[in-house]
């Protein structure tokens, strides 16, 4: 069986999980679930050398210390540094313009969790063949609860292993989000994706020609430290960023997903993380780290790093102490948190 070329995208500026987050120590990088970090546990899940090629991990310059300590010793990894942040389809391509045009990439993010690996790799598996058929094939999570925060994608014709998209459905409302999951036929898109890398560059170039052709120029005026590769700044300082779903996903003829029941969170909030730690939650739903008392809460998240939390009678909420910072918010009110301006500060 011909490898898997894992590509893992550490981006993002770490202000959804502040106060614990930030933006020289992002999410990807912290032991947020066991003592394994995010960025660890996503190589943890492509190590298996029966499967998969060594990693390829696509990170700004701001990140490249914290990504080469975690990375270790993993012969043949490489470190692609982007000049700019500029989402995900740039990132993408030039993962694309630096393996063989018919290399099977995957395209993970190096901050989501997955509880059970064995249905990751089954997924991986499954979604590699349907990219050597040049399909672009998306990871399809299986929906468990009517969610807002996430985007979604409608199941059409069964395909070998998984399904053609049929639509791309952006984050819904409540109402919508309740019929999408008692229809059965939507599941979140969970930003994992499989490709083969010339047939990725080729829809590129079809759909969005400019940013194809900045890629190509970045890559060949590019230059490379070790394992380490340095594309030329000044045409990827150039591109209008833009993220892979909707530069080729939402435009391809040829858009599949696989289904994948695996246990999966993007941790992209507070709220989040404490569903993702329901297993160590007491009777009434709480979770605490720290020096916490709780009394007569339920579904509370407490987290502190010094001083004590000590909370009576509270429903819903997540409390957070961290770096001399408090964070108070509802569970609702958790995907706002980096919107507030106590996350922006580096």
């Amino acid at each position: 069986m011909t490898a898997i070329h894992p590509v893992i995208l550490c981006g993002g500026s770490g202000t959804r999980l502040w106060p614990v987050s930030r933006q020289a120590l992002p999410k990807p990088f912290l032991p947020l679930l066991g003592e394994e970090t995010l960025f660890e546990q996503a190589l943890a899940r492509v190590a298996d050398g029966a499967y998969f090629a060594p990693p390829m991990v696509v990170s700004g310059a701001a990140h490249a210390e914290l990504v080469t300590a975690q990375l270790g010793e993993r012969p043949g990894a490489r470190l692609v540094i982007e000049p700019a942040a500029k989402n995900t389809a740039p990132a993408i391509a030039l993962a694309a313009a630096l393996l063989p045009q018919d290399a099977v990439m995957l395209v993970c993010p190096s901050d989501h969790h997955v509880a059970d690996r064995a249905a990751f790799r089954a997924s991986a598996l499954a979604a590699a063949a349907l990219a050597r058929e040049d399909y672009l094939v998306s990871f399809g999570i299986a929906a468990d609860r009517p969610e807002t925060g996430y985007g979604y994608l409608r199941r059409g014709e069964p395909l070998a292993g998984g399904y053609a998209i049929r639509q791309f459905v952006e984050k819904p409302d409540r109402p919508r989000a309740e019929a999408y999951l008692a229809s059965g036929e939507y599941s979140w898109n969970g930003g994992i994706f499989a490709f083969r890398a010339g047939h990725l560059l080729a829809e590129l170039a079809a759909h969005r020609p400019e940013m194809a052709r900045l890629v190509a120029e970045a890559v060949a005026g590019g230059h490379s430290e070790g394992a380490r590769f340095h594309p030329a700044a000044e045409p990827f300082a150039a591109i209008a960023g833009e993220s892979i779903d909707y530069a080729v996903m939402e435009n391809t003829a040829r858009a599949a997903m696989v289904p994948a029941d695996m246990g999966w969170s993007d941790i992209g909030n507070w709220a989040a993380l404490a569903d993702a730690l329901a297993g160590e939650a007491d009777a009434g739903g709480n979770v605490a780290r720290g020096a916490v008392d709780i009394a007569g809460c339920s579904d509370v998240l407490a987290f502190t790093d010094g001083p004590r939390i000590s909370a009576v009678g509270l429903e819903g909420v997540c409390i957070i102490v961290s770096g001399g910072e408090v964070l108070v918010t509802t569970r609702e009110g958790a995907q706002l948190v980096g919107k507030l301006p106590g996350a922006s500060v580096p």
